[in-house]
């Protein structure tokens, strides 16, 4: 029987971008399924008293290097946003939309939404701006926005950033195989393993 790697992150999280540019290769080297389960990262801090790491100036200079060393070795794109950090509770919903009503299109959404935040830069707060990242993308954006709203997109996201919560995660990304988690895109050898193991 095949692992699964479920992989609790949010758009705002430059480590979940990271992250989400190695895990669907590494996924399906290891014949794993790879589960998106999009959370709140604001409400994840506020449950466990956390806070993000640009919250404490020596630590956000230092930060904003190392991930640019990481998206160096990895061979990825990066730039780090000026309009950080970001509100992302539409973002997320929005997500969470694409997932429950066009399931099959949720990597392309969430593809598009990674490379406007943590490549292209752009301000991803300005409803106008996410619109066009959408219609760009092939997504019907008045659709989208109208679903947002809707109470089972709200309960979908809320339900997952507590039980995100619940499983002991105080940051994004953070996976979990078999039960095990692995917080950070800097320990995805140690995802790897636990699917070849």
């Amino acid at each position: 029987m095949s692992k699964t790697v479920e992989f609790f992150f949010d758009l705002g999280s430059p480590a979940s971008y990271l992250a989400h540019t190695q895990l669907p290769d590494l996924c399906r080297g290891a014949g794993a399924a790879l589960v998106y389960r999009p959370m709140l990262l604001g409400g994840v801090f506020q449950a466990t008293g956390n806070a993000s790491p640009a919250m404490i100036p020596a630590k956000g200079r230092y930060m904003i290097r190392d991930l640019a060393r990481f998206a160096e070795r990895y061979g990825v794109p990066m730039r780090f946003n000026p309009h950080f950090p970001i509100n992302t509770l539409t973002l997320m919903r929005l997500l969470v939309a694409v997932q429950l009503h066009q399931p099959e299109r949720f990597e392309d959404a969430l593809q598009a939404l990674f490379r406007a935040i943590w490549v292209d830069g752009v301000n991803m707060g300005d409803p106008a701006t996410v619109a066009g990242v959408l219609v760009v993308a092939g997504f019907d954006a008045t659709a989208l926005q109208a679903q947002i709203a809707e109470p089972a997109v709200k309960d979908a996201l809320k339900a997952t950033t507590e039980e995100a919560v619940k499983r002991g995660v105080f940051g994004a990304p953070t996976c979990f195989v078999d039960g095990e988690m692995f917080f950070g895109q800097d320990r995805l050898d140690f995802v790897r393993e636990a699917l070849i193991n």
